[in-house]
């Protein structure tokens, strides 16, 4: 088997302001970064109406859909912009992600990564904010359990951002592990580890800022990792934010690609270990161009390695 990339045109042709850091250049230099690997790509579909339903009410959608501008843009919080072809972009990046359940776990992929924007780990159940309109990953979680009958699924975000997002979709969700590993303090402010969900299946591990590769190594290798063995998880899903990367604007963590390699290795071994291998990854932040290029290469690298 092979490691499946799920990618589409909309993700490029989502308009943010000029200057915006979640730019159309990053998905332009993710597809430069994997050109001239060997994926299964695959042109992601639409979201379905019921996967969408399954985190955020109908009253959400359709004041998403209303907010959609014809021309120009739409502001919708300081920092979350719809053009129009955003939403667009917002359906598909869910679409990519649920199709990537979809076929990871149908045995037809080995693992697979989708490079969509906008993100999705900040938005809350009625609540766009940070770039994100839905929230994607939570979404292929909810999938899985519903449509596929899983029993527990493992959601591991390492954005330099906390994923409130996700958690608030999951909070009372007790057959999904979400952990989430962030610099704090930082925006957007939340992901204390006392935020323990509604079943304590929720693990926040904030780091410090200015900490590396090495600290990270141990938070995952004393906390993180013993929690997933814990849970044994049947599928495994990753927020994929590079932007704890040293290079990165918007943030103070120094982490370089051998780290995102290293820890995609992590998350693999144990997915090989309880979830069959089942690894389905979506990108989340990263704002350095050459940081985040460089970081997909290295995560997308071990995955294709594993999925082998």
């Amino acid at each position: 088997m092979t490691t499946a990339y799920f990618h589409h045109p909309s993700y490029a042709a989502h308009r943010t302001p000029e200057g915006h850091p979640e730019r159309s250049a990053r998905i332009e230099v993710v597809e430069r970064a994997l050109a001239s690997k060997e994926l299964d790509r695959r042109e992601a579909p639409l979201a379905q109406e019921a996967d969408l339903l399954r985190c955020h009410p109908q009253r959400y959608l359709d004041r998403i859909r209303g907010a959609a501008p014809h021309v120009g843009l739409v502001q919708l919080d300081p920092d979350t912009w719809m053009g129009p072809k955003s939403l667009d972009a917002a359906l598909h990046a869910v679409g990519g992600v649920t199709a990537a359940v979809d076929l990871v776990l149908d045995g037809s992929a080995a693992n697979a990564f989708v490079g969509c924007r906008p993100p999705g780990h900040h938005a809350e159940r009625e609540t766009p904010m940070g770039f994100c309109l839905f929230g994607n990953v939570a979404i292929g979680a909810k999938r899985a359990l519903d449509h596929h009958g899983l029993l527990r699924v493992a959601v591991v975000d390492f954005d330099v951002h906390h994923g409130n997002g996700t958690q608030d979709l999951l909070w009372d969700e007790e057959r999904v592990l979400f952990i989430s590993s962030h610099q704090m303090p930082l925006w957007p402010g939340t992901g204390a580890a006392g935020e323990r969900g509604a079943h304590g299946q929720i693990l926040n591990v904030p780091l410090k800022p200015g900490s590396g590769g090495a600290e990270m190594r141990r938070a995952y290798e004393t906390v993180v990792l013993p929690r997933i063995a814990a849970f044994e998880p049947e599928l495994i899903l990753v927020s994929a934010g590079f932007d704890a990367h040293a290079d990165d604007p918007l943030a103070a963590l120094e982490w370089r690609e051998r780290d995102f390699a290293w820890l995609t290795g992590r998350i693999c071994d144990l997915a090989e270990t309880y979830a069959g291998g089942r690894v389905v990854s979506a990108l989340e932040g990263g704002y350095d161009l050459d940081a985040l290029a460089a970081s997909v290469a290295a995560h997308v690298d071990v995955l294709r390695e594993r999925g082998a």
